[in-house]
């Protein structure tokens, strides 16, 4: 019994010794593996027992040594590199090994699966008995096939996104250069504007770099930006010599520039993109027709900020007048044609004549008594700066504090306190406005109003000339 186990264990080294050195034998035959493989064999394996990898190798070697006769044994063609290294895997659980067998091969499809075949045919590893199945053979160039295809596509993509352009977008990419040049920087703040903004008596108003090139792309020059929310300087001080056209996106952000703007600069008109659209993407057609479409910044204001309306609320009301008014003029229009004569002589006049003077009778002593009813209390002081020329400054009762030249009321007015009422005979400008508004002055009497865009709600703004 003893001799027995001697001689087992002297054969399961022998065995092992032979399986080594043959696996050397296989890696130094599979060096060029990879540039020839054709096909890759994938089998899977089970020994009743603990065996080891150099024992997998040397069974698959030993039992199928001479089974295919010489054109198919592994030996010779590992030597002449037409099967690769044998990769193998193994893991022991329970006392039995389990592990994966891979064979690369460059043979053709029939010669690979008669090799699969003979892997299944070996049923012992070492001194254990083993079962190979073959689960699946790999066509590498298909794999090969299929990254070329996928490649093929991300070249081709990225060679449609860099085509050579055509001479539309050539013509465009010039004239972009060219506009780009154009752009100048005006003012300390170094403001994107277009090259009329120095000398043009109205300027554009928008809010970025993009805005302004975009105008410059169709042919508008004078357009400067304000690159921000805080409305810069060198805007306030344009907009008190220039005829300012504030235009913004049609976004909630352009919204609040806008309503900055019409706060701290004197603006003469606003236009608005089309909603939800910004200025820098509009088309020529877009641009034109927001621009015509501007009003009057005193009627914003007073829409904005005392009736809580919207710009394109107000944009809407204005067509609604327009198509109202001409729808009008055309129905009228025929009836005067349609009945020439009988217009003539029917005589209705008198009648008409009668309506008016019911009207003067009772509706001008009204319109007299509205705009007199606040002059009044001030009639004295009115006819006296309209003879002497000068500024009369009178507190909460309206008693005089001080009768000054009219060239001196600004000075006065930042010196002296307790003002109610100011009454000039001169023109009451925007300047005026803020200044009296700021020393809590709450009427301000004069000849007539220029420019004038934002007035304070506690403050009454009352002419005698107009």
């Amino acid at each position: 019994m003893k001799r027995k186990k001697v001689v087992m264990q002297h054969l399961l080294e022998k065995t092992a010794k032979h399986a080594r050195k043959k696996e050397g034998g296989a890696i130094m035959a599979g060096k060029d593996e990879f540039g020839t493989t054709k096909y890759v064999v994938y089998a899977e394996f089970e020994a009743n027992g603990v065996v080891e990898r150099p024992d997998v190798v040397g069974a698959i070697f030993g039992q199928t040594e001479g089974l295919l006769g010489d054109d198919l044994d592994l030996r010779e063609l590992q030597k002449t590199g037409r099967i690769g290294r044998i990769k193998v895997d193994v893991h022991t659980k329970s006392g039995k090994t389990y592990g994966t067998i891979t064979v690369p091969s460059s043979l053709d499809r029939v010669e690979t699966a008669i090799l699969a075949a003979a892997l299944e045919t070996i049923d012992r590893v070492g001194p254990c008995e083993a079962r190979i199945s073959v689960t699946r053979i790999e066509d590498v160039r298909a794999t090969k096939r299929k990254y070329i295809v996928e490649r093929a596509k991300e070249i081709l993509e990225s060679l449609m996104e860099e085509e050579i352009p055509e001479s539309q977008e050539l013509t465009d990419e010039v004239k972009k250069a060219v506009r780009a040049k154009e752009l100048i920087e005006y003012g300390p703040e170094n403001l994107p504007a277009g090259p009329h903004v120095p000398f043009s008596d109205s300027i554009i108003v928008v809010e970025g770099r993009a805005d302004v090139l975009n105008l410059l792309k169709h042919g508008i020059k004078n357009a400067i930006a304000v690159e921000g929310t805080s409305i810069p300087e060198t805007i306030i001080k344009l907009s008190k010599e220039r005829i300012v056209t504030a235009f913004t996106d049609g976004d909630r952000g352009g919204e609040l520039i806008l309503k900055e703007l019409l706060q701290v600069a004197d603006v003469d008109y606003v236009a608005r993109a089309p909603e939800g659209k910004e200025v820098e993407e509009l088309t020529k057609k877009e641009i034109v027709k927001s621009l015509r479409s501007k009003v009057p910044a005193e009627q914003v204001i007073n829409d904005i900020f005392y009736k809580g309306k919207n710009f394109y609320e107000v944009i809407k009301e204005k067509n609604r007048e327009k198509e109202r008014a001409s729808y009008e003029a055309k129905v009228e229009k025929p009836q005067k044609l349609v009945h020439p004569q009988p217009a003539r002589e029917v005589r209705v006049e008198p009648k008409a004549e009668v309506k008016e003077e019911k009207q003067e009778r009772f509706v001008k002593p009204i319109q007299r008594a509205s705009k007199p009813s606040e002059l009044d209390k001030f009639k004295e002081y009115i006819e006296k700066v309209k003879t002497d020329s000068v500024a009369i400054l009178l507190d909460q009762e309206n008693n005089m504090l001080a009768e000054i030249p009219v060239r001196d009321l600004i000075s006065t007015l930042n010196e002296k306190e307790g003002i109610n009422t100011v009454v000039f005979n001169g023109i009451i400008t925007q300047r005026l406005i803020d200044l009296v508004s700021e020393k809590g002055v709450k009427y301000l009497i004069g000849a007539r109003k220029a420019n004038v865009v934002r007035r304070p709600i506690d403050l009454k703004i009352l002419t005698f000339a107009e």
